[in-house]
């Protein structure tokens, strides 16, 4: 190499050692960042009083979240257990950490909100309006607000579920590999937890929680398949459990279930490509045939318009 070019690299190199070192010794002002940090805080002065704290809470701490719950207790008193347990099953199954009791309340509060709208709007700000008009808007407001929380719930539920059956082919695989790899069936599920971040690993990782705390395996697995409400994973956990009981090999049962889940999912993407056509034809005559009628036959039905006006005035 040319000496010219290795004295131009020592001297860059020099300068860029050089400038690093005076920024590092000019940020050195002989204080412990450490230091630093626990001073911010003990610079801070504790709260003299309750009203103190409460205050630095923000809105939603002091106001809303205790109105929610008391509307919540309220409701609950009101509420019979059947529609309570019911809507704790579809919360389970949407996957939501959420009381039934603030379901409820969260009901009551959109249908108020909503109908307290709808009579501003239709009865004070548009007096105009028919009676008969406004009150018919009023209550589908009042309706819509009811409803709308079981529509919420109803599509994330539904969400969940397409999630959980588009994993459980790539799960099955995956406890295949691990369990023929010589691994038990309670470790392959936490390879499956470890591995992923869906629903169905974090059904597994409740799982493997409910069986360190004591619950068999049979009823855990169980009960997963019931917070799921999926066919699937309920053959799936039912073909486990009978293995379990017979003594027949995991491994064999866990190929053969990973066989016929991707020929399930295989069939359901089949049948969802043959469902296609019938789907895209009502935009297809509603949307896209009038826009391409007007393109091609609107200027021929001006020019014969046209023409035909200036016949009659001649």
């Amino acid at each position: 190499m040319d000496p010219i070019v290795v004295l131009i690299f020592v001297i860059v190199g020099a300068v860029v050692f050089g400038g690093l070192v005076y920024v590092g010794m000019k940020e050195d002002r002989g204080r412990d960042p450490l230091q630093e940090r626990l001073a911010q805080y003990d610079d801070k002065e504790l709260p003299s009083s309750l009203e103190e704290i409460e205050l630095s809470l923000s809105f939603r701490d002091r106001v809303i979240l205790p109105l929610m719950k008391t509307l919540a207790k309220t409701t609950a008193k009101f509420t019979p257990q059947k529609q309570l347990e019911d809507a704790r099953h579809k919360i389970e199954l949407a996957g939501m950490n959420m009381d039934p009791a603030s379901f409820f309340a969260m009901r009551v509060a959109l249908t108020l909100v909503f109908g307290l709208g709808a009579f501003f709007v239709f009865f004070v700000n548009s007096p105009s309006t028919p009676k008969g008009t406004a009150l018919l808007y009023t209550l589908g407001a009042l309706g819509l607000g009811y409803i709308l929380p079981v529509m919420w719930l109803s599509s994330k539920i539904k969400r969940r579920q397409e999630n959980i059956w588009r994993a459980l082919p790539d799960a099955l695989d995956l406890l295949v590999i691990c369990v023929e790899a010589g691994l038990g069936f309670d470790m392959a599920m936490g390879k499956v937890y470890e591995k992923w971040d869906n629903e169905l690993a974090i059904a597994f990782g409740r799982v493997l929680r409910e069986i360190q705390l004591g619950k068999m395996r049979r009823d855990a697995l169980r009960d997963m398949s019931n917070r799921m409400d999926v066919p699937d994973v309920t053959a799936f956990v039912a073909a486990i459990i009978q293995a379990d009981q017979l003594g027949v090999s995991m491994a064999k049962i866990l190929r053969v279930q990973s066989d016929q889940m991707r020929v399930k999912r295989r069939q359901r993407a089949q049948e969802k490509a043959h469902q296609a056509p019938v789907k895209m034809m009502i935009p297809m005559v509603f949307l896209i045939f009038p826009s391409i009628w007007i393109v091609l036959l609107g200027p021929s039905l001006i020019i014969l318009f046209g023409s035909n006006e200036v016949n009659a005035v001649f």
